[in-house]
């Protein structure tokens, strides 16, 4: 197995056999583990592990790792992401409308001091989300993604019901995002003259045909499309800097004008009886949700783990830059926006109330006033490589989750089937024929019902960040039962199993209370309006009740139990995988003559790379 005294494996490049008895004896604990799981591994085939290693004469293996465990290539992904792909898929899997449409509702429900605050608590929320997948994605990437480590360190319940769910909540928002493409081209085409639909299936073949060309095809197209995500988000972020101080058509200077009047703190409207302080609290908490769902979506490089290369080095990296890009990308954009526009602007009101288009940008908003004529049907088509971009990496994740399912014994076998490229083809498939519910966006009576849908599962998006915290804390109870040390692990989360606790009850908190605003009664003058809107709150809350019920409906009918801290499984697969990250350094290596990465690989790593 991995040398667990040593304190960083990733920097093993020389290899010899003596180094090879130590990295893969194996102890009878862990033959006893891996048998607790079914791996069918007896003491003569570890025997056997350990005479795997280099010759004394050069630095490669006799065989791939492939040929050495007689792989059937159709059940196996390929890993075929590289270290740039995996970071950009990391922020652009976060980087979406979300941001630069969702934000003007939490200005205007909250004020800029709110809506920065809310942003950076999240940003920090997610951080530790990231770090605690980083630490456990980082000692065994496995295939199955973060459903794999919810079956082997806390139980095979939760395993399954994170699995299904975050599959239901992906087979619907790819239809969503295709629906959403329609919408932004009808700023130039108009329904009356093209049906929305023919838009839907355009879009919809070409995010097929993506992720059916292979992971490495995939991961290229993700890069660029994440890239311009970027380029977009900084160009933002510099332009609002520009209007912020004045460099406007309009030469207004505005600075910090729109903290002071009409004020950093809204308060909740539509409620009476309770004090100012309160009211801009409950201003705060809308704030804070419309937060969480805005970085929804960072948790999918959990996902990619099983197709990564050299995942000990590079998870952990994109782990690290997600901070800092957080900083950049939401808190600076968010706080520059509540300098630009005030939050009782008639303009923004009125767009908040739009559908998807950059007419509902509160940063379109801000460019109007400020006077500049050409910028919006520009980051319109900005917008439509953001949803694109999204659905294309939805229906990447739908397939993946599928075929992690598979893998784990909680779907059916044919779904862990692969084609000669990795690609899952079976659970592609499967998946794609739910993209079909787009069509239903065609029609206005059907688009209702598929919107409660939409809403049904973005809850399930935060129970996914709650089932990775605890996976988390169970796993480190592992270690620390097993007696590994934080100083044989690749990366170590910054705030400990810890920062994994406060996370936890800040997720459960923010699930809880999500739909605050249903059980507030809203006023107009003296008297209380409207009715109870039952529909939206049953859709808002549904997922909760649904994620338990799959959880004890799979111990009551498989009789799982809970996974032991000192029996759970830390090893099984972990040998394959510490071969494989040796051979893919052996020949990168070899590939840049004798060094680990080229000067041009390092500048870019250490420049642009910290952004791209």
């Amino acid at each position: 197995m991995a040398s667990m005294e040593s304190p960083d494996f990733c920097a093993l490049v020389e290899y010899r056999p003596e180094q090879a008895s130590a990295v893969h004896s194996t102890s009878p604990q862990k033959v006893a583990a891996m048998a607790h799981h079914n791996e069918n591994v007896t003491a003569e085939s570890a025997s056997d592990e350990a005479k795997i290693g280099y010759t004394e004469k050069e630095d490669t293996i006799p065989q791939t790792v492939a040929e050495r465990y007689n792989d059937d290539p159709n059940h196996h992904l390929h890993r075929g992401l590289k270290s740039r792909q995996i970071s950009m898929i990391a922020i652009g899997g976060a980087i979406g409308t979300g941001l630069i449409i969702g934000t003007g509702q939490a200005l205007v429900n909250a004020g800029p001091g709110s809506l920065l605050i809310a942003y950076a608590a999240v940003g920090v929320l997610v951080y530790m989300v990231m770090a605690a997948l980083g630490e456990m994605a980082a000692w065994l990437p496995l295939a199955s993604g973060f459903t794999g480590y919810a079956h082997r360190f806390v139980d095979p319940a939760l395993g399954f019901s994170l699995g299904w769910t975050y599959w239901f909540k992906y087979i619907i928002v790819t239809p969503n995002n295709l629906t959403a493409t329609a919408l932004v081209i009808k700023y130039w085409v108009k329904p009356e003259k093209v049906n929305p639909g023919v838009f839907i299936a355009i879009f919809l073949v070409a995010i097929v045909l993506i992720n059916y060309f292979g992971v490495k095809f995939f991961g290229e197209f993700e890069f660029w499309l994440s890239s311009i995500k970027v380029v977009v988000i900084l160009g933002l972020i510099l332009l609002s800097l520009v209007l912020a101080c004045g460099g406007g058509p309009d030469g207004d200077p505005k600075g910090f004008r729109y903290w002071n009047d009409p004020g950093a703190f809204k308060p909740y409207a539509g409620i009476n009886g309770v004090s100012v302080p309160a009211a801009q609290f409950i201003a705060f908490w809308s704030c804070l949700t419309t937060a969480v769902f805005a970085y929804l979506g960072m948790e999918l490089v959990g996902v990619t783990v099983g197709e990564a290369q050299n995942p000990r080095k590079v998870i952990p990296r994109a782990i690290k830059l997600t901070f800092y890009r957080i900083l950049l990308f939401y808190v600076v954009l968010v706080f520059l926006l509540g300098m630009i526009l005030p939050y009782n602007d008639p303009e923004l009101i009125k767009a908040t109330s739009e559908s998807t288009s950059a007419a509902a940008s509160p940063f379109v908003v801000a460019i109007q006033i400020s006077g500049i004529k050409v910028l919006p049907a520009l980051l319109n088509a900005c917008i439509l490589v953001f949803v694109f971009s999204a659905a294309n990496s939805d229906l990447y994740i739908a397939s993946r989750t599928l075929y992690g399912l598979a893998v784990e014994g909680n779907a059916p076998k044919i779904f862990a089937r692969t084609d000669r490229r990795g690609v899952p083809i079976y659970a592609l498939g499967l998946s794609s024929l739910f993209c079909l519910l787009a069509f239903l966006s065609v029609d206005t009576s059907s688009m209702t019902v598929f919107k409660y849908f939409v809403n049904l599962v973005t809850i399930f998006g935060l129970l996914t960040w709650i089932s990775i915290l605890v996976s988390h804390i169970y796993f480190v109870r592992a270690r620390r039962a097993q007696n590994v040390p934080d100083s044989a692990m690749a990366f170590v989360s910054p705030g400990g199993v810890w920062g994994s606790y406060i996370s936890l009850f800040f997720c459960c908190l923010i699930a809880i209370f999500k739909g605050f605003n249903y059980f507030i009664p809203k006023y107009e003058g003296k008297s209380a309006y409207g009715k109870w809107d039952y529909k939206n709150f049953i859709t808002a809350y549904l997922g909760i009740p649904l994620y338990l019920i799959m959880i004890f409906g799979y111990k009551f009918v498989m009789k799982s139990e809970g996974v032991r801290p000192e029996t759970a499984d830390l090893y099984s697969g972990k040998a394959r995988i510490d071969e494989e990250e040796l051979e893919y350094l052996a020949a990168e290596k070899a590939k840049h003559g004798g060094k680990e990465e080229t000067k041009w690989g390092r500048i870019y790593r250490l420049t642009i790379g910290t952004i791209f």
